[in-house]
């Protein structure tokens, strides 16, 4: 069995953060394991609360990890301060950890600052040069950049400016953009784009948790960066698709909608 670890927040409504992450790791049929980076107070309609872990603490999970249950790859999620984010980066060193996944989430989906100050700085230097693949969306890719996304030779544009700044691949998602759910993968030179059928939903709290999520489970089997992609989109599509509609917000997927022919098949 592959085993992936997740390094993110905890999300108490269950619908991002380690959670989401979980869920999509089994779902697709991967052992997931998890290091906290900080407990998060959060719902459909906002977050209300962040308490860090404590950098020693988180240390010292990511030790009990690989030093027992190796992982084949590596998902990093919300990372809010500096200081943990020198740790993460230190032990990834340490361990020569692979198949680095990194989703540089910035704000939560209802609209919430999830970076505290310095932390953008260091995510961009310390982390992404580390992974092998860079999730960013179009506000999280303009943050990075500086420059603003309209359109499809934007996307290309920002995506190429971001691949200029580690050695890895960038997928920058295009959800953002009216009528688009066409992703970009990009490395220096060489684009892919990753077509999909837009799916009109309220319900996307933790879609970008899940998409990394299933990317370092498909790099973690052994697939190619363009067919972890397809794959992932094909499953986050599907988990948005069933039309689950929970809570008073921006609702959660539901990761197990095809769990029964994952567990028949013994893949997704």
């Amino acid at each position: 069995m592959i085993k992936v670890l997740t390094i993110a927040g905890s999300d108490c409504s269950g619908g991002a953060g380690i959670q989401a992450d979980i869920k999509t790791m089994t779902a697709l049929g991967a052992y997931a394991m998890s290091a906290v980076t900080a407990l998060t107070a959060q719902n459909t309609t906002g977050v209300y609360g962040i308490l860090e872990s404590d950098p020693e603490f988180l240390s010292l999970q990511l030790d009990c990890i690989f030093r027992d249950i190796y992982p084949d790859a590596v998902k990093i999620g919300m990372v809010s301060n500096r200081e943990l984010i020198c740790v993460i980066a230190g032990k990834l060193r340490e361990y020569g950890a692979k198949n680095i996944v990194v989703d540089p989430v910035m704000v939560s989906t209802s609209g919430s600052s999830l970076l505290g100050n310095g932390a953008e700085v260091s995510l961009v230097k310390e982390l992404m040069p580390l992974a092998d693949l860079v999730t960013p969306n179009i506000p999280e890719a303009e943050k990075i950049t500086g420059m603003k996304i309209n359109n499809k030779t934007d996307m290309e544009m920002a995506a190429k400016a971001i691949s200029d700044m580690i050695p890895g691949w960038v997928l920058l998602k295009g959800g953002h953009l009216n009528g688009s759910a066409d992703d970009l993968l990009c490395r220096k030179n060489e684009f892919i784009w990753i077509s999909g059928k837009r799916i009109d939903s309220n319900n996307t709290h933790g879609t970008g948790c899940t998409l990394s999520s299933a990317l370092a489970v498909g790099l973690a089997s052994g697939m190619t960066v363009e067919e972890s992609a397809i794959m992932a989109k094909k499953y986050v599509a599907g988990a948005l698709g069933t039309g689950l509609d929970l809570g008073k917000g921006s609702g959660p997927l539901n990761h197990c909608f095809d769990i029964e022919r994952v567990l028949r098949t013994g893949t997704y």
